[in-house]
């Protein structure tokens, strides 16, 4: 990070035994997957990153945060559009990965923090926009709750959470059953290696170990119940959602506009493209095909 800009006040928070041991075996678990997850989410979380990156309206004076950012697919456009982003990760590697795409992209307004996110505490009132990719399905319903009621207490008035992720249940209703049929037939198309992926995420989502998802209705009232206005879900590709919600109160430098919000442009790697400084014209953001996938 840029010696100039102001650092991020973070506060580590205790963790209870559980929590500490789900932070360890993912650690273990994402350090054996940084780069695998690197060229997947390349080509199937494209469209995922690119409505991310665009319902958090980055502006050149806010400042960020990035949940579970991994190699910085979301962190990296957000930069080259705010202030300052906090980048916090369970994972080293990742880290370092976005850093050195970072330093080669020429962003010097990222920090990055290692640990999880039930470990970090921020002031209050000292963020613009709490954003978050393809992680809170790994954390318990309980650490979910306490996620958003952090985020909530982070953001200053009018400020912006955005929530990438699977949602979807366990086979309850028609549309979920449709997404776990489609997700099933594409695994099995795979032959042998997706056919073990099916055993594992049978096994997963069934006993909701390392994968929890939930329902898109369900995060509505979880977020409006943190104390969240204007709680919205768009579904973006098979079981990948956006949700967008905003703290109560007005934010000084918000401009009226669709939940879309600013165009920014997103390479297949996650990075603004071209790089530009906090202020740049905004461009149309790059679309992509291809299917969100879960992990594993």
């Amino acid at each position: 990070m840029d010696g100039h800009l102001t650092p991020f006040v973070t506060i580590a928070r205790r963790l209870s035994p559980r929590q500490s041991l789900s932070a360890a075996w993912e650690r273990v678990l994402w350090r054996r997957r940084t780069q695998r997850w690197e060229e997947q989410s390349s080509t199937g979380l494209t469209q995922v990153v690119a409505a991310v990156v665009a319902a958090g309206r980055p502006d050149p004076d806010a400042v960020a945060v990035d949940l579970g950012c991994g190699s910085g697919q979301v962190t990296l456009p957000l930069a080259a559009h705010c202030s300052r982003v906090l980048a916090v990760d369970v994972n080293p590697s990742a880290l370092a990965l976005l850093e050195t795409k970072a330093a080669d992209a020429g962003l010097t307004n990222i920090q990055t923090l290692a640990g999880s996110i039930q470990g970090l505490d921020l002031e209050p009132a000292s963020v613009d926009l709490v954003v978050t990719n393809y992680a809170m399905h790994h954390l318990s319903d309980a650490d979910k709750r306490a996620a958003l009621a952090a985020a909530r207490r982070w953001l200053r008035p009018g400020g912006r959470l955005v929530i990438g992720d699977m949602m979807f249940g366990r086979g309850a209703n028609a549309g979920d059953r449709a997404i776990i049929t489609a997700k099933l037939r594409a695994l099995a198309a795979k032959g042998p290696a997706g056919w073990w992926r099916i055993v594992k995420n049978v096994w997963r989502f069934s006993l909701r170990v390392q994968e929890m998802p939930l329902p898109a209705a369900t995060w509505e009232r979880l977020v409006a119940a943190a104390g969240f206005e204007e709680v919205g879900v768009e579904r973006i590709v098979q079981e990948a959602c956006v949700l967008v919600a905003r703290a109560p109160g007005s934010a000084g430098a918000d401009t009226a506009g669709d939940s879309a919000g600013s165009d920014v442009p997103v390479s297949s790697d996650g990075s603004a493209s071209p790089v530009s400084s906090p202020g740049a014209a905004r461009r149309s953001p790059a679309t992509a095909s291809g299917h969100a996938t879960a992990s594993g």
